[in-house]
């Protein structure tokens, strides 16, 4: 049974602070489909289109009847541990400062034979696991056995909390806790354990409904934040930069119409201001110094969330010119991710479909809740996850969109949804 998490001492500061190494991260083409599946929490391995065997690991033709027609298909991951080991020596600068580490080999009822992590949990072989496939801090696809029963305290092992991002013990930036989506998150996130909650708030002269409950939970701290200006953005950064763990943006500027319904560009420079350029200014001032804490004990800084929506994907004409903001908030945090990886920081991106909220009163159910949203981003953090797509009408649309991007494009024209 894995022990739970205590509360981490202050660090000594006569101490050496570790510095950040990549587990190996060189993958080949091929290998990277199974990379973009745990992005988004599935494991996946290749099936045969034309014999049905299942490969591992990846490979560019069938090793059964040597076809080159394989298909990347979710597993169930139900196995039995052939053997185990543990090691206590290791080369890799990474594994080197984690030791001890445990590796099994792994015969799946599906027909593969692999190697994985092994959870502090699973006993000795034979004995069944699950497997799972999760992101390293190299951002690339690992796999992990795991006990076909988990105890309560299952996430807090070690070896796991270095691939995922859970919040609790951590510190964690909100950069608005006036919305009721900054204020779910605010909530969940105390729910999760988070140690430290500092909420943003531009203009403190308005008083919001629910901003006076969670400006009173003892894990929360009101900050001034206002990501239309630098120097509000670079004194918060100062002040604080160094100790947060996670910065979650839930900042955003959301109006319906697209072109011709509105005269000018105000509103969308009002959202351009906030939905692109505050991510930028956000992640030029907090970005260093989470980078530069990436590796500084069981609390390390670990993630970076951005609530972008699934209208990045493809416009909604509806809401033409906030698809448009966020699509390019989504092409900025391509590049952050990009940036954070060689730290070890995971950039999580969020795509909601519509969010039950006053800018989306007149659109028809289903609608997301906050509270449900602020569930899905605690969770993509406990389990790794780097895409999410929370809610029945962000999963229709993505499927739509990677089955033809085009068709969509002209669904929406029409005036679907």
């Amino acid at each position: 049974m894995t022990m739970p998490l205590m509360k981490p001492k202050r660090k000594n500061p006569v101490l050496r602070t570790r510095q950040m190494n990549l587990p190996p991260w060189a993958r080949g083409r091929v290998a990277l489909g199974m990379t973009a599946a745990a992005a988004e929490g599935r494991f996946e391995l290749q099936a045969c289109k034309d014999c049905g065997a299942i490969q591992y690991p990846p490979r560019e033709a069938c090793h059964q009847c040597l076809s080159p027609r394989l298909q990347w298909k979710p597993q169930p991951g139900e196995g039995t541990l052939l053997a185990l080991t543990t090691l206590h020596h290791s080369n890799d600068l990474f594994f080197r400062e984690r030791l001890p580490w445990r590796l099994g080999l792994v015969k799946l009822d599906s027909g593969p034979s692999l190697i994985v992590h092994l959870h502090g949990e699973v006993g000795e072989a034979p004995t069944r696991v699950h497997v799972g496939a999760r992101l390293d801090r190299a951002g690339q696809a690992v796999l992990i056995g795991f006990p076909p029963d988990g105890s309560e305290h299952m996430a807090d092992d070690k070896m796991l909390r270095e691939m995922t991002s859970d919040p609790k013990f951590r510190k964690v930036l909100v950069t608005d806790g006036k919305t009721a989506v900054g204020q779910a998150m605010v909530q969940a996130l105390v729910k999760a354990g988070a140690e430290i909650v500092w909420v943003g708030h531009a203009e403190p002269w308005k008083k919001l409904p629910g901003f006076d409950d969670i400006s009173k939970m003892k894990e929360v701290t009101l900050v001034p934040l206002d990501l239309t200006n630098g120097r509000s953005v670079t004194e918060l950064a100062g002040e604080i930069g160094g100790k947060v763990d996670i910065v979650i943006n839930t900042a955003e500027v959301h109006r319906t119409f697209g072109i011709s319904g509105r005269r000018g560009t105000d509103v969308a420079k009002a959202e351009m201001d906030i939905n692109y350029f505050g991510l930028l200014r956000l992640a030029q001032e907090f970005g260093p110094a989470l980078r530069a804490r990436s590796a500084d004990g069981v609390t390390h800084a670990a993630a970076w969330v951005n609530l972008l929506s699934i209208y990045a994907l493809a416009n909604y004409p509806a809401h033409g010119t906030f698809s448009a903001s966020k699509a390019a908030a989504l092409s900025l945090a391509q590049c952050l991710r990009a940036e954070m990886r060689p730290a070890g920081i995971r950039v999580v991106n969020v795509f909601p479909g519509p969010i039950d909220d006053e800018w989306n009163q007149n659109m028809p159910p289903p609608k997301l809740a906050p509270s449900a949203l602020a569930s899905a981003i605690v969770k993509a953090l406990k389990e790794g996850i780097e895409d999410v797509y929370p809610g029945d009408v962000a999963q229709e649309w993505l499927e739509r969109w990677r089955e033809n991007p085009k068709v969509l494009e002209r669904e929406l024209a029409a005036g679907g949804h």
